[in-house]
């Protein structure tokens, strides 16, 4: 979840470092630090933000032509200056940074302090790098060698970089797990977790493999796998602008993507469906359209929003395809022994595509026999190349932690999903395919018209920004948005809240209910309308304070909340794509008044890569 930037070339290595970092700083956030190469090794690390770092090296040599940096979110050792990254080899000569976890790191530190090493931070990196420099060494071979050695040893997941005193042109970087993407410059070359930091430099890429170890110099980039044998690089043509990556005018990325849904659910849609001609195009579907018509269930493997985003899927695809729909916590999923049997479709979802529980689900039911689909956004990722067929969702580069317009363009795609495997099943009625293929086209329109009434979200916010507990409930399709509501609320302002099923709130929420408890329904029109009338009078009836989000004119509810957002109609099916768009709202502003660093929340990082 840390995030990586390396330099080789003739520019000035340190501000291509640092400005990368900054781009990464969504990765984590609770120390930063670079290593450099001039007549000697440079390491400057701090705990705190990117911007602390900058301040810290101000008046330090940084001259250099080679650098490595790292913005950390910490797994082992507290976040501190001595547990930062770049970490220095026992005998001085290396410097490494490191994403994953190790898992064997305790055997073989425990055999590295019986040859007398001593380490100064609580780091597994630290081990790996001095069992690194102890191979080199003992075996008088070079850097490369040593890290091919070690690796072989290594149990877990990684993505290092390290720089060698006695080689100070090269990095040498290796991966399993953890990503990492290698800029092609004329005369120079970028590393980094992801795409951003090398944007403005080229648009030419390699996406490194499980198990490949990369030799990086100005003018040369060669990979190998661990058998020492050369790969030949697949070079990629980034499609991503530098804008993409920029506030744009916003106070924060959050704000900026949650109001970008308009066109990034217009891109999700475009090229895909045209509801007039009254056709879907997805050619993941298509070549495997015989194994979807056939399957006996799917199984939809997920983290966070996009479990939530996988149990709005369940309830579409089951009342369109008439096909069982299972929806698991991958996490959860991988370690159970779950019966996966030939010819199951397993779903994952996964924003940045390298989700570490969510990837390795996928990759044990595979072995099982499974078809894998994926669902990513970030293009090249690890489960978009695991993956038997699957679907981009065209959101573009998404900063802020908590996701938002990844959020509704997985809930596009799989309605599209949905939509074409029941119409090739003949499970949907003609009339009814057109007209939710009008609906779905209509959704950018939707948003859009709702997103100009983001203020008087922001006014429920400040009158509700001091409470320290709140409920979200919904029923049917809506009721995952509750969830997803709740979920934004935590991760944003930092206020306790759960979602429920609103029937089940009389089975315990219930009794956390007073007059200073925010509910909020999630209660646009629907075929459970009249019930969740019913349950709002029943919070009512205990003063609870109800804030609802309603369709337009929808008086009835109107006139029992304390406070209302309205969005377009829309079919029920639809509907979760609007009303999870002002709970967005509702977070930021929340946070927002409760001075929270909305695109950085504690504890927090956007690519989980670690279980």
């Amino acid at each position: 979840m840390c995030g990586i930037v390396g330099y080789t070339g003739y520019r000035e290595a340190y501000p291509v470092v640092i400005k990368g970092l900054k781009r990464l700083e969504y990765r984590g956030y609770d120390s930063a630090g670079v290593a450099l190469l001039n007549g000697g090794l440079k390491v400057y690390k701090k705990q705190g933000r990117v911007a602390e770092l900058e301040e810290f090296i101000v008046g330090k040599d940084l001259h250099s032509h080679i650098g490595i940096g790292h913005t950390r979110w910490a797994t082992h050792g507290e976040p501190s200056d001595r547990n930062a990254h770049p970490h220095t080899s026992a005998k001085g000569k290396l410097a490494m940074i490191h994403n994953g976890i190790i898992e064997n790191y305790a055997q073989i530190k425990k055999e590295l302090l019986n040859k007398g090493y001593l380490f100064t931070s609580d780091t597994d990196t630290e081990v790996l790098l001095n069992f690194i420099e102890d191979i080199k060494v003992n075996n008088e071979c070079n850097l490369e060698e040593a890290v091919r050695i070690a690796l072989k040893r290594i149990s877990g997941a990684y993505c290092i970089l390290l720089i060698d005193e006695s080689d100070p042109e090269t990095i040498i970087a290796a991966r399993k797990g953890s990503p990492l993407v290698i800029g092609v410059g004329k005369g120079e070359h970028f590393l980094g977790s992801d795409a951003s930091p090398m944007l403005e430099y080229t648009k030419e890429v390699v996406y490194v493999n499980d198990y490949e170890l990369a030799i990086v110099r100005p003018d040369e980039l060669i990979l190998k796998n661990l058998g020492n044998e050369k790969i030949t690089p697949f070079v990629t043509k980034l499609d991503m602008e530098l804008a993409a990556i920029e506030k744009g005018g916003y106070d924060h990325f959050m704000l900026k993507e949650i109001f970008e849904q308009p066109s990034s659910i217009h891109d999700c849609l475009r090229g895909r469906l045209d509801a007039s001609a009254g056709t879907i195009t997805m050619s993941g579907i298509e070549q495997n359209i015989e194994a979807f018509k056939s399957a006996s269930r799917i199984i939809i493997v997920a983290c966070g929003t996009s479990w939530h985003a996988g149990l709005v899927a369940e309830y579409i695809i089951e009342e369109l395809c008439r096909i069982p729909v299972e929806v698991e916590y991958a996490s959860e999923f991988r370690y159970r022994n779950p019966v996966v049997n030939k010819g199951d479709i397993i779903i994952a979802i996964s924003q940045s595509g390298e989700t570490a529980d969510t990837l390795v689900a996928i990759e044990r039911a595979k072995e099982q026999g499974a078809i894998i689909f994926g669902i990513v956004n970030a293009v090249g990722s690890s489960i978009a190349r695991i993956s038997n067929g699957g679907a981009y969702t065209h959101a573009g580069p998404e900063i802020g932690v908590a996701s938002t317009k990844a959020f509704t363009g997985q809930l596009a795609v799989l309605t599209m999903m949905a939509l074409k495997i029941a119409k090739k099943k003949s499970s949907i009625t003609d009339e009814r395919y057109t007209q939710l293929l009008f609906e779905l086209e209509a959704v950018p329109e939707k948003v859009d018209a709702l997103l100009k009434n983001a203020g008087k979200i922001k006014a429920i916010a400040e009158k509700y920004k001091d409470a320290t507990d709140a409920l979200f409930l919904g029923r049917g399709y809506n009721f995952p948005i509750a969830l997803e509501g709740a979920l934004k609320l935590k991760e944003i302002s930092y206020i306790h809240a759960e979602g429920y099923p609103a029937a089940e709130m009389k089975h315990g929420p219930i009794a956390l209910v007073t007059d200073t408890l925010p509910v909020v329904f999630v209660a646009t029109k629907d075929s459970y309308h009249e019930k969740i009338v019913s349950n709002i009078q029943e919070i009512k009836a205990r003063k609870g304070l109800v804030i609802a989000i309603i369709t337009e004119g929808d008086e009835v509810i109107a006139a029992l909340a304390n406070d209302v957002f309205f969005v377009p109609p829309a079919d029920e099916m639809i509907a979760p794509m609007l009303s999870c768009v002002p709970l967005q709202l509702l977070s930021y502003y929340m946070g927002i008044t409760r001075g929270v660093d909305v695109d950085k929340p504690r504890n927090l990082a956007k690519s989980v890569t670690v279980e």
